[in-house]
């Protein structure tokens, strides 16, 4: 079948290779076209998240009001369906006349800001009290409680939060190529497959996005080893458990 309900795999590698190595990249028929508007979306909606999550965490961490009212309200947010808000952000921002790739990124921004600051709040708040206590004998200040000891103690789930968070801003770039009738992304093809029938091109453009995913985390997997790496985070660790924890 040309269009078929269920396509066969072999139908799918040629749909891909077609797509893929047979296009300019350049092209509108190009996945790598498609692909390249869905990630620049991502990775501008994972930068806003990150900054957002990391300022939010800090936030609760040291101030008790914040803890008490915003920590709720960010739970409370993630009730809400994406499917739901994206529309409402999508002609909320048009009205103003932002379109193009900023609402896409606030889409992701507010999908993926969730596990940042729920992880950076957990690894802020994981040094050992033996260790907080220490550095009071030392008569460290707040800046470097923060420097010295919770952030390099949070580098685990910062990274943790971020490979959950890199994979979710991607949905949320496709997700918010949706509702905006998108001409390029890997959202628009999808709803032009869906259109006109084409289940070949609907999976074709979604193991693209699956492989986008995969990518973007294994990144992050590299990005992880080396930071640890420079801040000498086994050692630290070793320290940390035969001696304890020194300015």
């Amino acid at each position: 079948m040309d269009r078929p309900i269920m396509p066969a795999p072999h139908q799918i590698i040629f749909d891909l290779n077609k797509s893929i190595f047979q296009q300019k990249i350049s092209s509108k028929r190009s996945l790598v076209y498609h692909g390249w508007v869905t990630i620049s979306s991502t990775m501008v909606g994972f930068a806003m998240g990150a900054i957002l999550g990391i300022l939010l965490s800090v936030g609760i961490v040291h101030v008790s009001t914040l803890n008490k009212s915003v920590l709720p309200w960010i739970i409370a947010s993630q009730t809400i369906p994406i499917l739901a808000i994206a529309p409402m952000i999508i002609v909320v921002l048009g009205a103003f006349g932002v379109t193009g790739l900023l609402p896409k990124a606030i889409i992701s921004a507010y999908l993926c800001f969730f596990p940042i600051a729920i992880g950076m709040v957990k690894g802020l708040r994981s040094p050992d009290p033996m260790h907080l206590d220490l550095l009071k004998t030392y008569n460290a200040t707040k800046t470097q409680f923060f420097w010295k000891l919770r952030w390099p103690a949070s580098t685990p789930f910062l990274f943790a939060s971020f490979k959950v968070s890199i994979a979710i801003s991607l949905v949320g770039a496709i997700v918010g190529e949706l509702p905006a009738g998108a001409r390029a992304g890997l959202g628009a093809r999808l709803l032009t497959g869906s259109y006109y029938g084409q289940t070949v091109q609907i999976w074709s453009a979604l193991i693209v996005a699956s492989l986008v995913a995969g990518t973007l985390v294994f990144l992050m997997t590299v990005l992880e080893r080396r930071v640890q790496k420079r801040m000498g985070f086994q050692a630290w660790k070793s320290l940390q458990s035969s001696i304890g924890f020194s300015v």
